[in-house]
């Protein structure tokens, strides 16, 4: 029996080991698709991991065409997510705004912007008084352009989960949190239980949706995952008199955000100097640097006081893309995971996705290139737009 008190199935035709947004999302795919006995194990309470510590933003502003038609699809699913799910997400779409100091940066992002153009995405290429006009906090002093798409923005992550878990039950899966996966049991090669701190569970096929967690898993069935765990912090100011509306704003350079939260704002940055490892404790010594960068870009948000914040952990994989894919030395292991930072934007669509890999149907993109054996295969193919 589980932590939660609930019998725990003998068997199941997939247990998916991660109940954050990938988690669910698959969850509710297979079992919307008429997959029986579809059974989702978590260590903790639904989206505790690192989807409750996300900054929520949406976006299809990518380098990698494949990440670009995976995060179209998925906006499209959070447009439409309360009509669909009975789940209001508090979705806001006031554009993503990437600040651009260099001539290789916008070179980049120029090229980025074509792709995106081509794929449906209304992303363009900005001077600097218009970036100012969209985030008015900035300064553009030594901005050469800006690169914006309105359509993308930022939602809540935990209403997602809850939106993906309920719907996933309504159509027979079984969501079992405060469960968490000690191992999986092969016999010659097949997948044939996974041992959870409540029992075992009889099953031919796992997918691992475990986020930071995932390599951990891998090994249990001899599969390389190359994850690795990088602590990542976020503030939330005090409330803001007369904020005006701004996008969702990144300086390129420093990968210092922000974007309006509530009231106030919440803001983060990319620390070079964070090392990896599971550090889920906040931590003082990034505030510096974080200073330099608001100094430099955005200097009104110095008098603004900081009211809370979290620290999470972001999957990084050598070339921040993800890994999605079916195992070949195992029979049937699947994977999604290690998405550098846009894991919950992505979910909608790779929840999809894993479905068609589990039911053995084409997916709506192709996936191949984000194998996880790529990197032993000299296939890298590195995401260049990471926050």
């Amino acid at each position: 029996m589980s932590e939660t008190g609930r019998e725990l199935p003998s068997r199941a035709a997939v247990v998916i080991i991660g109940g954050g947004c990938m988690g669910v999302s698959t969850a509710y795919a297979l079992a919307a698709a008429g997959v029986g006995e579809v059974v989702l194990v978590d260590k903790g309470p639904l989206g505790s991991g690192s989807t409750s510590k996300a900054a929520g933003g949406v976006r299809a502003q990518f380098s990698d065409q494949v990440n670009i038609e995976l995060a179209v699809r998925s906006l499209e699913t959070f447009e439409t997510f309360a009509d669909r799910f009975g789940q209001e997400i508090d979705l806001h779409r006031p554009g993503y705004l990437f600040l651009l100091d260099s001539p290789e940066a916008v070179a980049e992002f120029e090229k980025n912007v074509a792709i995106q153009n081509d794929l449906g995405v209304p992303s363009r290429i900005l001077s600097p008084r218009e970036a100012g006009e969209l985030s008015p906090l900035i300064d553009t002093d030594g901005l050469l352009a800006a690169a914006y798409s309105p359509t993308d923005g930022h939602c809540t992550p935990e209403s997602v989960v809850l939106g993906y878990a309920g719907a996933a039950r309504r159509h027979g899966a079984r969501l079992l949190p405060n469960c968490a996966a000690t191992g999986i049991e092969t016999v010659n090669g097949r997948i044939v239980a996974v041992h959870t701190e409540g029992g075992r569970i009889e099953t031919d096929t796992v997918i691992c949706a475990a986020g930071a967690w995932s390599r951990a898993v891998g090994e249990w069935v001899g599969v390389d995952l190359p994850v690795t765990p990088l602590r990542r912090q976020v503030l939330v100011t005090e409330p803001v008199p007369d904020l005006p509306p701004m996008a969702f704003t990144i300086d390129f350079a420093t990968t210092f955000y922000f974007h309006r939260e509530g009231p106030g704002l919440l803001l983060g940055m990319s620390d070079p100097e964070e090392t990896p490892g599971f550090k889920l404790d906040r931590s003082d010594a990034w505030l510096p640097r974080l200073g330099e960068a608001m100094a430099r870009r955005a200097p009104a948000l110095l008098e603004i006081g900081v009211g809370t914040g979290w620290a999470g952990l972001y999957e990084v994989t050598p070339d921040h893309n993800a890994l999605i894919g079916t195992a070949p030395g195992v029979d049937r292991f699947i994977y999604a995971t290690g998405f550098s930072g846009h894991g919950f934007l992505m979910s909608p669509a790779v929840g999809e996705v894993v479905r068609d890999l589990y039911l053995d149907r084409e997916p709506f993109v192709d996936v191949s290139g984000f194998d996880a054996r790529r990197f032993a295969l000299a296939g890298a193919r590195p995401e260049i737009n990471i926050v």
